[in-house]
């Protein structure tokens, strides 16, 4: 039986899932590709933070070069978060003819083209389905099985926070702020949520799904944005009146050869089917000139539901060494 060897890049939330994941479910995964899937190093910025994290001792590294150095690695699982450093190290690994796969949307969708280009001159692949929408299988949907349609638009709830936040709203008849506190507490939303409530994370994960659906690379920063923390109470309760719901919609359509495409909330009425998406669920619809209208629902973060879509992608590299 072959066996891959991998490397994780950080052992947060995301990377641990897969971890787990690979653990669990070796001898299931070992019997669907006939490959034995060996994580080999991970990278963590100390070994004091490792040890805490619970990470075997034997793998931890605190050199990066321990990674893209060695020739024995076959798929590097960048999971550290941030935009810079890591899309440097994606470079890095790609060129040197590493495959690649990552759920870090906010590297992945400022740097697409320069990582791309690296994969196809490294021969190598990178594939991100855990970048939009967590354990959702929408992006390998959109590049495989859909690849025969051209798509006249994509929309979603892409970012489980402000769903959230929006829900409690509608639901309950909270305000914004002590709902954001209860997110907060709760773990759905960080100390800092401006990322998610001003709708940068969404319009980072919109970025991705233009390029894929549209072969088209709109920068994030290009995207009209809108957050949710100007939504009040009384808007809630207007749109419930008129039998509508407010929800934070990415949304990306070509009309007549020219893209429009923004983040902001959005007035629904309660029978599309992105209104009944609630809490911290996420949703992709999409429409081809084939298929029509699908809609991908599910969670959209969260360790083992993201790492299953990051244990997926390194199961379809697996499949092609």
């Amino acid at each position: 039986m072959k066996e891959i060897n991998i490397a994780l890049l950080g052992f947060g939330t995301v990377g641990k899932g897969a971890y787990d994941i690979l653990s669990m479910n070796k001898e299931l995964i070992e019997k669907r590709i006939n490959r034995s899937i060996n994580v080999e190093k991970v990278f963590v910025r100390s070994m004091e933070r490792a040890k805490e994290l619970g990470v075997p001792e034997a793998l931890a590294t605190t050199d990066i070069n321990d990674i893209l150095d060695n020739v024995f690695i076959d798929i590097v699982v960048e999971a550290m978060g941030g935009t810079d450093y890591p899309a440097d190290i994606m470079e890095k690994a790609l060129l040197s003819g590493k495959s690649v796969v990552t759920p870090n949307k906010a590297a992945l969708a400022a740097n697409f083209a320069r990582l791309k280009d690296a994969a196809a001159k490294g021969n190598a692949s990178l594939r991100f389905e855990a970048s939009v929408g967590g354990g959702i299988p929408a992006l390998t949907a959109i590049q495989e099985a859909l690849a025969g349609n051209q798509f006249t638009e994509v929309m979603g709830i892409v970012n489980g926070t402000t769903n959230y936040i929006l829900t409690k709203m509608t639901e309950e008849g909270l305000p914004y702020e002590e709902v954001l506190k209860d997110a907060q507490d709760k773990g759905f939303a960080e100390a800092d949520p401006t990322a998610d409530v001003e709708g940068i994370d969404a319009a980072n994960k919109l970025s991705i799904l233009i390029a894929l659906c549209f072969d088209e690379y709109i920068s994030p920063e290009d995207i009209p944005r809108e957050g949710i923390t100007g939504v009040t109470a009384a808007d809630i309760e207007a749109a419930t009146v008129a039998g509508q719901k407010i929800k934070l919609i990415a949304k990306a359509a070509k009309k007549d050869g020219k893209m429009e495409c923004s983040v902001k909330p959005t007035l629904l009425p309660v029978s599309h089917p992105l209104a009944g998406v609630s809490n911290e669920f996420n949703a992709i619809y999409v429409t081809g000139n084939a298929v029509g209208e699908l809609m991908f629902y599910g969670r959209g973060a969260g360790a083992l539901p993201t790492g299953s879509a990051v244990v997926g992608d390194i199961i379809a590299i697996a499949k092609t060494l």
